[in-house]
């Protein structure tokens, strides 16, 4: 591995990133305003020490750079490092106004470079662990989470405790919770510096009904580090000074007697074992990784301005004595319109389970019927509603709520489950499981082995090939600019899913866009272009997070080569397409 990493900034906490990336044999330069900070570092013969930040960014040797300066300088670094063509790792808060944060945002997607922010708790093994449980459904329903970072520490002059200390538990808050929240609030006293608090208790609430809120102060006898998750099926608790039970699990629960009186049921404690490793080192291994894959990292710049974003409004809150603020973003509250943490935490895990918790079975759902209506294939049962059907193929299951217009052709072996409409015009291949509430337009044609789960519509103009699965209530459209007081059908346009690809719930594929083979796409993406073969597409708008085999596990590229260590298959990446061994030969 090439040294090709900066840090900008070798105080406090730019001490250990120069450690860190100096143990992994990447550190070219370090630089600092301060030349006895800089005299102090003990560095590998090879790490260059430089006080001019200019010259560090015309290297062209230094491909990357990791920001440690305070925060107020973290927008003008960023942004001239971004502007030399580096990829950026900035510590938090990625900057100081969500305007700002934008700004970066924006410069970092125009540029094509990496944009990272420093949240190291989500590269936390327990926080990690933890999020898998809530993800799995092992704690239920969440309830509300509330976190304490209290220390007697290092106070500040340039920044309050509210940005000082709370940004990374913000961050993991929005992770576990999944959504962008609907309203922040926040109180706080200064008794040290006025206009500077040094205690904050800052409330967040989802559209979901999640509560949560976080306590932070540098005014406390003694350090603690706690994060709370309650459930409705289990509590579980974070405690990072604890060391060897940093992750707990309570299976306490609440249970209406009645129907009315609720009664606590206590279960014995868990201590949840987690995997070894060092918080600092995976984050910088993860920046690393993103450099050579251009894969956006886990906590990127879109992360940094969501966590910005509470941060701004607590602030403002704090301003109008803890009045409630509103946060008013595009999509705001719906399942489509948020980023799929539960995606990122399944790629950190190297499994590839992202679809399977939400999707509906992939069999065909049982029926449910009542015992009097009659569970045989549509055409052995007599009566004029059969008549008015069309004549399916004896293996054809078409459920009694369903509707099949004359015109329409099932392939053998597929299955329409209840209330689903299937348009006349429309070819459904064999061995399709069309499942509840589904229409399918006409013109729409689908391939073999397709399955098709509830609350799913496939608008003229939708093509899917073969063994395409398209989860829970995704959405496709085929106009990009409707009007309900104009006609567009003239304007429809074509959606291609390839051979094999994946569509997770509450997806929005925008039409006119091609899915390739074996894409994976992440619940509640929202996809505005084509996708490649065997891509990773997860938030909104929907990026590339990765790469997955054929058999829907994730992949981790070497040298451009890689097998996929569940069914062994060979891929190599070439001009920026991902190809299977097999398509060699």
């Amino acid at each position: 591995m090439s040294r090709n990493i900066a840090v900008i900034g070798v105080g406090r906490w730019g001490k250990n990133l120069v450690r860190t990336f100096n143990s992994l044999k990447v550190l070219h330069t370090v630089c600092d305003s301060n030349p006895r900070q800089l005299a102090e570092l003990e560095l590998d013969d090879a790490v260059r020490r430089e006080s001019d930040l200019d010259a560090v960014l015309r290297d062209p040797e230094i491909t990357g750079v990791a920001i440690a300066t305070p925060a107020a300088t973290h927008y003008d670094c960023a942004r001239a490092a971004l502007a030399a063509g580096k990829d950026v790792f900035v510590e938090k808060p990625l900057a100081l106004t969500p305007a700002e944060g934008h700004g970066l945002v924006e410069l970092a997607e125009s540029e094509g470079r990496i944009l990272m922010v420093g949240h190291i708790l989500r590269y936390h093994p327990a926080v990690l662990k933890l999020g898998e449980m809530i993800r799995d459904g092992e704690l239920g329903r969440l309830e509300y989470i509330y976190s304490n970072r209290l220390n007697l520490g290092r106070l500040r002059t340039e920044e309050n405790i509210l940005w000082s200390f709370a940004p990374h538990d913000v961050s993991v808050i929005l992770g576990f919770v999944d959504e962008q929240p609907v309203a922040v609030s926040a109180q706080g006293e200064a008794f040290l510096q006025r206009n500077i608090s040094d205690v904050t208790l800052t409330a967040i609430e989802f559209p979901n009904g999640t509560k949560a809120h976080t306590f932070v102060s540098w005014l406390h006898p003694f350090k603690e580090q706690r994060l709370v998750v309650v459930g409705s099926e289990q509590m579980a608790v974070f405690e990072d000074s604890r060391p060897d039970e940093k992750l707990v699990s309570y299976p306490h629960r609440v249970e209406w007697h009645a129907g009315k009186i609720p009664v606590a049921v206590k279960g014995e404690r868990r201590v949840v074992p987690i995997p070894d490793g060092e918080p600092l080192q995976l984050e910088c291994e993860h920046f690393l990784e993103s450099m050579a894959t251009r894969i956006p990292p886990r906590t990127d710049g879109y992360e940094g301005l969501r966590v910005l974003t509470v941060l701004a409004a607590a602030e403002q809150s704090l301003r109008q004595n803890g009045r409630v603020v509103p946060i008013v973003s595009e999509g705001n509250g719906h399942r489509h319109a948020r980023a799929t943490s539960r995606v990122l935490a399944a790629v950190a895990a190297g499994g590839a389970e992202v679809l399977g918790r939400e999707s509906a079975p992939t069999e065909a759902p049982a029926p449910d019927i009542t015992p009097s209506i009659s569970s045989r294939p549509l055409a052995a049962r007599p009566g004029p509603m059969a008549a008015k059907r069309p004549e399916p193929a004896t293996d054809v299951y078409v459920h009694p709520t369903a509707v099949v217009d004359s015109g329409a052709v099932l392939g053998p072996g597929s299955k329409v489950w209840h209330f689903s409409h299937i348009s006349a015009g429309c070819r459904i291949g064999r061995n399709n499981i069309i499942g509840q509430n589904v229409f399918v337009a006409d013109a729409v044609t689908t391939g073999a082995n397709c399955k098709i789960q509830n609350n799913v519509s496939l608008y003229k103009g939708v093509r899917l090939e073969d063994d395409v699965f398209c989860g829970p209530s995704c959405v496709f459209t085929n106009v990009v600019d409707p009007r309900a007081f104009l006609e567009k059908k003239t304007e429809f346009r074509e959606t291609l899913v390839r051979r094999g690809a994946s569509i997770g719930a509450n997806a929005t594929i925008v039409c006119g866009h091609t899915l390739g083979r074996y894409c994976l796409i992440g619940s509640g993406a929202v996809v505005t272009r084509d996708v490649p073969d065997y891509a990773l597409m997860t938030g909104v708008p929907a990026r590339q997070r990765g790469w997955v085999c054929r058999c829907g596990m994730r992949l981790r590229l070497e040298s451009n080569k890689t097998s996929c260590p569940k069914c062994g298959e060979a891929y190599e990446l070439a001009g920026g397409r991902l190809r299977s061994a097999k398509e060699s030969l």
